[in-house]
């Protein structure tokens, strides 16, 4: 990612105003999206939520739920326009450091069987294949497995 496209960009905690802009960009990317009531729920739950702006306009956001020493990636989005330019890894480290922010030894995330362009980027960082779970998300026809990966902070 380019020093200049770095200074453009912004991390802020994700309020309950920026669901709009976050369901806008929800459905687009997903086959079976979060709804606006798992956001808003992950949210008064205290679950560590953020945004990724450029110039004001929100392109990318991660939830995590943190539990006594573990952290538990649950969304990491960023909008179709701005994929395949280095921000999911960018959005993906600030999630790490605010994991090791609260001393978890570890992160653990799902990500779909298909999805290879997010394994790649899990194993790029560090991440390692633990279990597969069968039939763990929704698909079109029937369901589709997940990949259990995990990160030792």
């Amino acid at each position: 990612m380019s020093a200049v496209l770095k200074q453009a960009l912004a991390l802020r905690p994700m309020q309950l105003e920026d669901l709009d802009a976050v369901m806008e960009i929800e459905p687009t990317i997903y086959s079976h999206p979060w709804t606006r009531g798992n956001f808003s729920d992950s949210l008064n739950s205290g679950y560590s939520a953020w945004v990724l702006l450029q110039q004001q306009s929100i392109i990318g956001y991660a939830l995590m739920m943190m539990v006594l020493d573990e952290a538990h990636l649950l969304n990491i989005s960023i909008a179709k326009p701005y994929q395949k330019q280095g921000l999911g890894k960018y959005l993906l480290e600030h999630m790490i450091a605010m994991a090791k922010r609260h001393h978890a030894a570890n992160m653990f995330l799902e990500v779909r069987t298909s999805n290879q362009a997010a394994i790649s980027l899990y194993e790029h960082m560090g991440f390692c294949e633990m279990v597969v779970r069968r039939g763990y998300y929704p698909a079109h026809q029937g369901r589709e497995d997940a990949i259990l990966m995990g990160l030792a902070l």
